[in-house]
């Protein structure tokens, strides 16, 4: 049964996503201005040290929660359907993940889409990832990826290019209703449409679209559910219920548990997409502490 939190939550969303349905679309940069995935955003907190830094070209940025372990590092991948996203939406939630596995993280801005589409969000998240290991000569197994959304998507495609290259991989990724198949050929993205008090198939399309620029949806590092999963580090995916992409998430578990991977697919009854960020729900206080267990347990 939900938290009261929770459903409270879940009715203010969906009060938010009646009135915007009445409402002219929004430019891009009204869109970013505004965007709050799961309700209030929230601030990186106080005692978390945010240090900017060019990690390999991209603008990124340190979040070092006190006693982090600085040999150990949670590279975090935004949500935002590859157009929206920022340390301000996702910051919070990136922070708190890495306190709850002891670890350093590193976010990156990556480039966006319009503007920047296709290939440039992997581009700038690989580019990351290369100076991760270079640069700061941090071991492949000193370190985890995270995404929510569309930076679920990007960690999964880190993971295949990675693997593809004959390049040591992290020890463990974390996936938060991630976003795998931009041809939106999921059934909840039909069975779920009025369950969803966030998203809307029409807008996940435009968002794909707009990513895309062309190119092909089934592109194995823009829809990594394409991809061949087998070699993949030990997967943790947590999605919700009301979420339209709930089957991302869960024919990602299965194709990469028929691979071989280590994956553990945890479905919250009735939560909306990335329930995560919900800062001050029971939900999301305890999926944190399962990824904190998780990447504690992969990255010693």
């Amino acid at each position: 049964m939900l938290s009261v939190a929770m459903q409270e939550l879940l009715e203010a969303l969906r009060d938010r996503q009646k009135a915007n349905a009445d409402q002219a679309p929004a430019t891009v940069d009204e869109a970013r201005a505004a965007f709050a995935p799961a309700g209030p955003v929230h601030p990186v907190p106080d005692d978390v040290l945010v240090n900017e830094v060019s990690a390999g070209g991209v603008r990124a940025h340190w979040l070092t929660s006190p006693g982090a372990d600085p040999d150990r590092v949670l590279l975090f991948l935004h949500g935002g359907g590859y157009e929206l996203g920022s340390l301000s939406s996702d910051g919070e939630l990136a922070a708190r993940l890495g306190r709850a596995g002891g670890m350093r993280v590193l976010f990156p801005e990556y480039r966006l889409a319009p503007e920047h589409p296709f290939p440039a969000a992997i581009d700038d998240v690989r580019a990351v990832w290369r100076w991760l290991r270079a640069d700061q000569r941090l071991s492949a197994g000193s370190l985890a990826v995270a995404g929510d959304s569309a930076g679920g998507g990007l960690a999964v495609a880190l993971l295949v290019a990675t693997r593809d290259a004959g390049e040591a991989l992290p020890a463990a990724a974390v996936l938060m209703s991630p976003t795998v198949d931009l041809t939106s050929s999921g059934a909840s993205m039909t069975d779920r449409a009025d369950e969803d008090p966030i998203s809307t198939p029409a807008l996940l399309r435009q968002l794909a679209a707009d990513y895309l620029a062309g190119a092909d949806p089934k592109t194995p590092l823009a829809s990594p559910l394409f991809a061949s999963l087998s070699g993949l580090p030990p997967l943790l995916v947590q999605v919700g219920t009301a979420d339209l992409l709930l089957s991302d998430s869960e024919r990602l578990a299965e194709k990469a548990a028929g691979a071989g991977v280590d994956v553990v697919l945890e479905v919250g009854e009735g939560l909306p997409h990335v329930y995560q960020l919900a800062l001050g729900t029971p939900e999301a206080a305890q999926a944190t502490q399962r990824i904190g267990e998780f990447l504690r347990t992969h990255v010693p």
